[in-house]
């Protein structure tokens, strides 16, 4: 899972992701096959007894919903707390986006118990891989989780090429790297550290979860405390 950063310059690195995402059928892997999240072995701080430092601005880009429209990257990152993460749908590592999505999935039906609090937050999933995961795949993946009228939206986003989403991947720290085969090939497996970032209202980054820490409890109280800090001011 841990990869080198998806370094690849220019057309090299574009090259390489049009032969290792050309797409196959939609390989996606089960969410019922997706593992549980660490076990908590503590108990957290209640939410608003301690502070998240922001961490960095969430930067600027330009994205595709599931239907397909070019909308601004802070659409999806401003104006709610934010849990985002990235990911690719045919993605099989058991450490990796399945439990990225199965994390976000308890943290939705948590959320989903006060349909208040749900309204201000959301979910963004953002495909590292954008041949592929064109947005109909997007919208496939998404099912019912992509309903507009939930209380809680979770927003399945892809991008127009590698060129438009690797300044989000550098500006964000997110490693990526095409794993290559014995022969210096490109292969469809991408080499990625699970980082799921919570971003306040005014789009900046509070924390960032790797996969060791991805603690529904502690998460949903990292929330709590976000919104209690809104309501303060």
């Amino acid at each position: 899972m841990n990869g080198s950063p998806w370094r690849t310059p220019g057309a090299l690195l574009l090259a390489a992701c049009a032969l290792s995402f050309a797409p196959f059928g939609h390989g996606a892997a089960s969410p019922e096959l997706a593992p549980k999240a660490p076990l908590q072995d503590f108990i957290p701080p209640p939410p608003g007894s301690y502070a998240l430092p922001p961490i960095q601005r969430v930067p600027e880009g330009l994205v595709l919903d599931i239907d397909g429209r070019r909308q601004a990257f802070s659409r999806f990152t401003t104006g709610q707390i934010t849990l985002l993460s990235f990911m690719y749908t045919y993605c099989v590592d058991p450490v990796g986006c399945p439990l990225a999505f199965e994390t976000m999935t308890t943290l939705r039906r948590r959320l989903l118990d006060n349909p208040e609090r749900a309204r201000r937050v959301r979910l963004v999933s953002l495909s590292f891989d954008p041949t592929n995961d064109d947005p109909a795949a997007m919208k496939g993946y998404a099912g019912a989780l992509a309903d507009p009228a939930s209380p809680l939206r979770w927003h399945f986003l892809t991008t127009r090429s590698v060129a438009e989403l690797k300044p989000l991947l550098d500006d964000l720290g997110q490693d990526v790297s095409v794993e290559l085969d014995e022969r210096g090939r490109p292969t469809r497996v991408l080499n990625h550290t699970l980082k799921l970032f919570l971003i306040d209202a005014r789009g900046r980054v509070r924390e960032i979860y790797t996969s060791a820490f991805l603690l529904p409890e502690v998460m949903l109280n990292d929330i709590e405390t976000l919104l209690l800090e809104t309501a303060d001011r």
